[in-house]
């Protein structure tokens, strides 16, 4: 009972934070006139003051010494922050300029690009299905290039930034909010200084509009930490594969809220390569259903054949003949 209690919460948690990531352009919109990067520095500065407050009620700070032992785990967490960066600024970007559907683009084909960056940077070997996945997703992108009349810059820097970005937290290594709460540290002086510098021109909104949008800015924190914390909570209670087809969900609300919300044009070519984005992500999912089966399959036989064995072995230590173990459905 507890089992299912715990796999019903972990999806609960899932749906949350996924849900969350993709409800979040309705929110960036509220903090206008504030311009992006602004929006984007206070995202950093109360990000970590929160993640702050969260592990200092958790009392989760061992790993600090850890960290700052390790210049090279230093230098990895530091290039997270980089590239994190450039995703969220591009990102809050994108859906106050009228670009949600393209940003939304981006989450589809990420799972296609971190396959692409575990053959190039992991020398991984993918299996026919992934290269199929992979070949109809860059023909997806040539569709939309020249729909667009041009690559579509935004979805491949937000999809490559964000397939660099979990590279770089895999080798690091340590836990979601030990890594948020390290990574806003490292963009928290650029940051504030940038903050203090609008300050200086008169061109800061933080306090200009008031207290209802000075609260909005500040809640920017809470945006960004809560999702993590959910999905945190759902990686540990749910499969990796249910966490693989949860993720589909943010960028299909991000979709749907481009076409039917913001009123974003889709013409027939858009629509061809959204299809093929689709298409190349049913095969992946299909075929990341099927291993996951055929894994679970291989160690249900495996711990069978091993139960056999003990117990032969334990028959012939005691001198009596061995059970003849029940015949399997199929064989």
């Amino acid at each position: 009972m507890k089992t299912d209690d715990e796999g019903r919460a972990g999806l609960l948690y899932g749906i949350g934070a996924y849900g969350m990531w993709g409800l979040v352009p309705l929110f960036w919109p509220l903090l206008k006139p504030a311009g992006a990067i602004e929006i984007l520095a206070h995202r950093m500065v109360w990000s970590l003051a929160f993640v702050g407050l969260a592990l200092l009620a958790l009392r989760r700070w061992g790993w600090v010494r850890e960290l700052m032992s390790s210049p090279r785990k230093l230098g990895m967490i530091t290039l997270a922050a980089t590239v994190i960066t450039v995703n969220w600024g591009l990102y809050i970007w994108s859906v106050n300029t009228g670009h949600v559907v393209e940003a939304s683009l981006g989450y589809f084909i990420n799972p296609l690009v971190t396959i692409a960056l575990g053959v190039l940077v992991l020398k991984e070997r993918l299996r026919p299905a992934q290269w199929a996945a992979v070949g109809v997703g860059f023909s997806a992108v040539l569709v939309l290039a020249i729909g667009y009349g041009r690559p579509p810059w935004i979805s491949l820097t937000l999809a490559f930034s964000f397939a660099v970005y979990g590279l770089v937290k895999k080798k690091v290594n340590i836990g979601g909010l030990e890594s948020l709460a390290a990574e806003t540290a490292v963009q928290f002086l650029p940051a504030l200084g940038y903050l203090i510098w609008l300050g200086t021109r008169g061109d800061l909104a933080f306090g200009a509009h008031g207290g209802g949008h000075t609260a909005l800015l500040v809640a920017t924190g809470v945006v960004t930490a809560l999702p993590l914390i959910c999905f945190g909570a759902a990686a540990i209670r749910v499969p990796l594969s249910t966490l693989g087809l949860l993720q589909y969900l943010a960028p299909t609300f991000q979709f749907l809220l481009g076409v039917v919300y913001f009123h974003e044009a889709m013409p027939a070519e858009r629509w061809a390569g959204f299809s093929l984005v689709w298409l190349a992500l049913t095969i992946l999912t299909w075929d990341a259903l099927r291993t996951a089966r055929r894994s679970r399959i291989e160690v249900e036989a495996a711990k069978a054949t091993a139960a056999a064995e003990a117990i032969e072995a334990a028959a012939s230590e005691a001198g009596a003949p061995a059970p003849v173990p029940p015949a399997r459905a199929g064989s």
